[in-house]
């Protein structure tokens, strides 16, 4: 039987560090009125020369580094992300140009804030298939270029960043069970609702989003994909060590763990520091712990998704 396990972690923030009080000060906004609604007390947003593919290189660089794993093994490359380089071709063909990989398939997953856990989903599945062997997995955004900046409800809420994972063929379990859903009908209810046609945009090329309804809807799913997925993988919900859902408001994050039952202690928070960074969110999270050494070696990791589409799953993981 094969099976997959992540092997190594990383993950990048753009250097530039936007903190509440730039928004308040030319915004009908304060810190307290932002860290009260989300969390959030500062986010990362990257220089204008960043691309998708450059964040998502420094963060490949340091998963595969952490695996010990050449460039030259991976043999699958899989990067989910709403905010491409390009229409085309994908992030993932750059990406694989960038790390002077040749060959492997390549190609892109667009689930919004879901996104990683459906590229990490598709990967074990490649790899238990017995097609490939080592996977490398990343969500990276560059939100910050589809917000309109004086929109104080939704601009204060993201930033940008990578987060990846070397998976690799394994003789023993390390994904136990993924559960994927969407439901298009609630699509108008978070979105960026414009295309370019003809040299021109059709729409709004700024992210829209209706909060309240986002926000129930968000824990209602989360709570039920996580039940789903530790049930497909034969366990129970007190077997789980921590709790890494998707980093878009720590109500959501806080109110998911009490629905859950699970002990804050156990809930992984990074938002107040990275804010919302949609597909990129689970995995710099993840990293984040791997590398503070208090996700180790053993433990059980729910990763959970929830964004536009609507889109949401969750992934059961042992390290």
């Amino acid at each position: 039987m094969i099976y997959s396990r992540i092997v190594g972690t990383g993950s990048y923030l753009p250097p530039r560090v936007v903190k509440n009080s730039e928004f308040a000060a030319r915004l009908d906004t304060s810190d307290q009125w932002i860290r009260e609604r989300t969390g959030i007390v500062q986010r990362h947003i990257a220089d204008e020369s960043q691309a998708s593919s450059d964040l998502a290189l420094e963060a490949s660089r340091a998963a595969l580094a952490a695996a010990e794993v050449r460039p030259q093994d991976v043999d699958l490359i899989i990067v989910a992300t709403s905010t491409p380089d390009f229409i085309f071709p994908s992030t993932a063909c750059l990406l694989q140009a960038k790390l002077g990989i040749r060959n492997c398939p390549a190609f892109d997953m667009q689930a919004v804030c879901s996104g990683f856990v459906y590229a990490l989903a598709t990967a074990d599945n490649f790899i238990r298939a017995g097609t490939h062997k080592r996977a490398l997995v990343i969500g990276a955004e560059v939100f910050s270029r589809i917000l309109d900046w004086n929109d104080r409800g939704t601009c204060v809420l993201f930033g940008d960043g990578a987060g990846a994972v070397v998976l690799a063929s394994a003789e023993r379990p390390g994904l136990h069970a993924s559960v994927l859903r969407a439901d298009g009908s609630h699509a108008g209810i978070l979105s960026v609702p414009g295309n370019v046609c003809g040299g021109r945009i059709i729409g709004s090329p700024f992210l829209q989003m209706q909060g309240a309804q986002v926000f129930k809807f968000a824990v209602k799913v989360l709570d039920e994909v996580a039940r789903e997925t530790v049930a497909a993988a034969g366990m129970d919900l007190m077997d789980i060590d921590w709790l890494i859902p998707h980093q878009a408001n720590v109500r959501i994050l806080e109110a998911t763990a009490r629905k859950l039952n699970l002990p804050h202690e156990r809930l992984v928070v990074t938002v107040d520091h990275h804010g919302n960074t949609s597909a990129a969110s689970v995995p710099l999270a993840l990293d984040e712990f791997v590398r503070a050494g208090k996700i180790r070696a053993g433990h059980r990791v729910l990763m959970q998704g929830v964004g536009g589409g609507f889109t949401w799953g969750a992934t059961l993981a042992t390290m």
